[in-house]
């Protein structure tokens, strides 16, 4: 058999892993994460077409997400467990599917006890130390307990066999409760459960020698371990290294390497973290074993892959939100087809916000992720002619799924280059990942014979000429003009203008609206040198990480250091909670401490009063002050531009409004992207 394009380009990820009793056709993994699919009615029956086309994707295994050896140890739905006959059947809908989906494709199913982070009523842990993630505080394991919880990971691991799995991944990480026993904070035991490492190390390995036991000799085990935890007093690099041996010394087959817990003040999966950031220390606990190792962690393209496999520092790479963005991802890259990859851009909108927040996962930058029986891009049998105004997001998703499924599409934008705003996105440091998403439009445009016309204002009149069945309106927004005296001085400026350079901004500077753009404003304005995501040792530095010499958790005795512009910023809010709390869930905390470190001054209460010569007067919890700045910066919200729409929609030609020029709702790609794709689909 010929080999192909993508694995002359990538002969290490397109080389297959042979264990003792099985082989990986490729060293790509797709990654466990929670979908939410599991807690839904007919979720299981999703998640079987879920990763059916992940496997025919192209990867050489998946992990599941999280499933629950029992009641107490899920995470509050009703299908996150299997511990019973019925779930068994159940969960071989999976593998049946998966296995038929593509040959030689492995599926291993992640058992997740989350320990004190449980979504039950009666959460349990070694100790009972609250988790600062958690709503209540956990019942702390008796003997009997520690023996029912034991037991319950092997029946769930023996489950797992008979429901087809071909094999499981035990979580030791994350604040889960196996990490809990390990981390002295979280485990004041004084029994042989706890007190010195080798009995806080007691209950994993225990674990995993009786999941061994109850399985099959050719079942995989994989042991997933906080490598570097980022965690004040957590788990020194010689705890890690020791439990590594012992649980391989008990018949684990893979080791799979985590870098955090969800109580962590480190980021390790959002958008500024730099490509591979972690890979290093993956690539120290290799060299020290005799089991493939598995890294992870912000690998989203194959030369990324590539060049950690190159470096030595793992056999296998994990891609899990990767898998949401483009399930084809492994497959477009062994036939040469990289430009074609839909990238993950580690924003977390879709997916770990939604998590988070209790709703169903999807991916800002492909909607369809997790909603594949609901949101199905057939083949049209009447192709028709579409218009599409506006090369933003939502232009660009709607044009790109339209003329997927047959359609011709011919897509008008008024500038000289398509992005819209995230054109504007990619320029914050940290956020440079947004440019992938543009790279990607581009090719589909050239790919499927999108006819593009920029440079072209699109009146009524050249739409209703030419003929169209349909006009679709994506103009987007343009920003919200307070209705505050002195708006019109020379000191007031855009957003739109300070982040595309192309005015001035002097050494002090308020910023009014600390909403998504404020904040991007102000990261661009405080920052100072090489962007964090771009450089690994500058984000170790800002964020007080030491990945030479891993004292405990990577972070301990570590002061972040950061490069601060010279300026003084203020970061004002109407609102009197704190400032930043409607950013999300997963990456919101991280921006409020990025800026803190850089003393940006962040006001919340704030009334405007007016502008002069002598600043931004303004009250502050009912207090006047008056901030004499240099520059005023406007991000207080945007207006929809829809007038076009208006005009066409009095017409006979079908007209559809999405995006911002539907609801400019803080610049949400998220919804945009959703709403384009939904109406492609149905056109």
């Amino acid at each position: 058999m010929s080999s192909t394009i993508g694995e002359h380009r990538y002969p290490l990820m397109f080389s297959p892993l042979k264990l003792p009793f099985t082989t990986l056709k490729n060293r790509i993994i797709m990654g466990s994460m929670h979908t939410g699919l599991e807690d839904v009615e007919g979720g299981i029956d999703r998640m079987a077409v879920f990763f059916a086309e992940r496997a025919k994707g192209g990867v050489g295994m998946i992990i599941t997400g999280g499933i629950s050896p029992n009641e107490e140890g899920g995470m509050g739905g009703s299908g996150s467990k299997l511990a019973t006959t019925e779930e068994v059947a159940q969960h071989r809908k999976i593998t049946t599917a998966v296995h038929n989906a593509a040959n030689n494709v492995k599926i291993c199913m992640q058992i997740l006890h989350a320990g004190a982070q449980a979504g039950t009523k009666s959460p349990v842990a070694p100790s009972a130390v609250k988790s600062r993630v958690a709503a209540s505080t956990p019942s702390a394991l008796d003997d009997l307990g520690i023996e029912k919880q034991l037991n319950d990971f092997a029946n769930c691991a023996a489950r797992a066999q008979d429901a087809g799995y071909d094999g499981v991944e035990i979580i030791g990480s994350a604040g889960y409760l196996l990490s809990a026993f390990m981390v002295a904070k979280t485990n004041l035991r004084n029994d042989n459960w706890g007190g010195v490492w080798s009995n806080r190390m007691r209950f994993p390995v225990e674990v995993v020698r009786r999941v061994r036991a109850a399985v099959r000799n050719d079942f995989i085990v994989i042991f997933r371990v906080p490598a570097m935890d980022m965690l004040e007093q957590g788990m020194s690099r010689e705890e890690v290294l020791e439990l590594a041996k012992t649980i391989v010394s008990e018949g684990v087959n893979i080791i799979s390497t985590h870098f955090t817990w969800h109580e962590a003040r480190v980021p390790t999966i959002a958008t500024m973290v730099p490509r591979a950031a972690f890979a290093s220390v993956t690539g120290r606990l290799k060299e020290a074993l005799n089991v493939p190792v598995i890294t992870s962690n912000r690998i989203n393209m194959p030369e990324v892959a590539e060049q950690v496999l190159r470096d030595g520092n793992a056999d296998l790479i994990s891609m899990a939100r990767p898998m949401l963005a483009d399930a084809e991802l492994v497959n477009k890259a062994r036939s040469g087809r990289e430009d074609e990859i839909n990238t993950c851009i580690a924003c977390n909108q879709a997916c770990l916000d939604h998590t988070f927040t209790g709703r169903m996962t999807s991916c800002l930058v492909n909607p369809r992720a997790c909603n594949e029986t609901l949101l199905e891009y057939k083949t049209v049998e009447q192709p028709k002619n579409i218009a599409v105004v506006g090369a933003g997001p939502a232009g660009l998703s709607l044009s790109v799924i339209a003329a997927q499924r047959g359609h011709k599409v011919t897509l008008i934008e008024q500038t000289e280059m398509i992005g819209g705003q995230f054109n504007l996105a990619k320029q914050i440091p940290g956020k440079e990942e947004f440019s992938e998403t543009i790279r990607y439009f581009n090719r589909m445009i050239e790919v499927l014979n999108i006819n593009l016309h920029l440079g072209t204002v699109a009146s009524k009149q050249y739409l209703q000429s030419m003929a169209f069945d349909e006009v679709i309106i994506a103009t987007g927004i343009k920003p919200r003009t307070l209705d505050l005296p002195g708006i019109e001085h020379p000191m007031v400026v855009s957003y739109i203008d300070v982040i595309t350079g192309k005015v001035p901004v002097g050494k002090r500077v308020a910023i009014i609206g600390a909403g998504g753009i404020g904040f991007d404003v102000a990261t661009l304005l405080a920052h100072a040198g090489t962007s964090p995501s771009q450089d690994i040792e500058v984000f170790a530095r800002e964020w007080g990480i030491d990945f030479d010499k891993h004292p405990r958790g990577g972070v301990t005795g570590v002061e972040p250091s950061v490069l601060k512009a010279d300026r003084e910023i203020y970061l004002l809010q109407r609102k009197s909670t704190p400032v930043g709390m409607g950013l999300g869930k997963s990456t919101g905390w991280t921006h409020r401490i990025a800026l803190r470190q850089r003393d940006v001054n962040m006001i919340n209460n704030v009334e405007y009063l007016k502008i002069d010569d002598e600043g931004l007067h303004l009250l502050v919890a009912d207090q006047p002050q008056t901030l004499a700045v240099d520059n005023i910066v406007v991000c207080a919200g945007q207006e929809s531009l829809r007038g076009l729409y208006d005009e066409l929609s009095k017409g006979d030609v079908s007209t559809h409004l999405i995006g911002g020029a539907y609801e400019a709702a803080e610049l949400d790609a998220k919804l945009a992207i959703d709403q384009a794709s939904r109406l492609a689909a149905v056109l």
